[in-house]
């Protein structure tokens, strides 16, 4: 099979994947973001529900971006030639002004201050303009954890926390109550990942298209970033290599597959990029 085969097999079984998980969640994800399907959109989850889902959206996460990673194979792309930042003319024309003093103005200098409110104009109304939703090109890197919280994970037991009395001067306060599988946690963040996501497997030539061009300014020291992928295990999946064998092991889910294929064809990517 080749690279471009194994790419498109991949992609539909995460599509798959992803309408389950929208599903899951009860939400209608649309090239807009969130929008429900019959009646309102879901503003909350229950907290199991909403692990659930995560659980199996960070490796579809990953193994998408691997994708775009392997799509982008041998893509050459041309950037711009950078804007030059023009240093303006150091006048004593605003400081005059500011004194009340009459300046006049050159029909050059007219125009100049007419393209440079124009190009503040633009800035502003691409400020104001919603930010679409896109997918992340790199892995999101490990946070260092203390040996304590490395030990029993971010967030210790309600019995662990410290209490700290003087007989006779401090009452004992309550103890704050765990979470509980039930309790509502927003699922706006939820829905634009899982658009993000849908966005990004509709439209896998142009995110490839976009992960060159971020190689393109990395090759040019425009980036801090230099590698999108981070060592180790995929995140979020449970296996650490593909090995094709007959049996399927305990708790290995499709998406880890999945992930652990994908990682394989972006590993080959970037060792080798050019195909020519």
């Amino acid at each position: 099979m080749d690279g471009s085969a194994a790419i498109e097999q991949d992609r539909v079984a995460l599509k798959r994947i992803v309408a389950s998980l929208v599903a899951m969640a009860g939400l209608a994800v649309g090239p807009d973001g969130e929008a429900p399907a019959e009646g309102e959109p879901q503003s909350t989850l229950p907290r199991h529900l909403w692990r659930a889902i995560l659980r199996l959206l960070r490796p579809a996460e990953a193994a998408a971006r691997r994708l775009v990673i392997a799509a982008a194979r041998g893509l050459v792309v041309s950037l711009p030639p950078p804007r030059e930042q023009g240093q303006r003319p150091a006048t004593s024309a605003p400081f005059l002004r500011s004194l009340g003093i009459a300046v006049m103005a050159s029909p050059a200098d007219l125009s100049a201050a007419a393209r440079r409110a124009k190009a503040e104009a633009r800035r502003a109304a691409a400020s104001a303009r919603p930010r679409t939703l896109s997918l992340p090109l790199f892995d999101p890197l490990r946070i260092s954890l203390s040996p304590e919280l490395a030990e029993g994970g971010r967030h210790g037991p309600a019995r662990a926390v410290p209490r700290i009395l003087f007989p006779g001067l401090i009452e004992p306060s309550p103890l704050p109550r765990p979470p509980s599988r039930e309790d509502p946690v927003s699922a706006a963040c939820l829905g634009r990942r899982l658009a993000a996501l849908t966005a990004a497997l509709d439209d896998l030539p142009g995110q490839a298209m976009r992960f060159a061009r971020w190689k393109a300014r990395r090759d040019l020291g425009l980036t801090r970033r230099v590698a999108p992928l981070r060592g180790g295990r995929p995140p979020g999946g449970r296996l650490a290599r593909f090995e094709p064998t007959g049996y399927r092991l305990r708790n290995v889910r499709e998406v880890d597959e999945i992930l652990v294929h994908a990682h394989s064809l972006a590993v080959e990517a970037l060792e080798s990029p050019d195909t020519s």
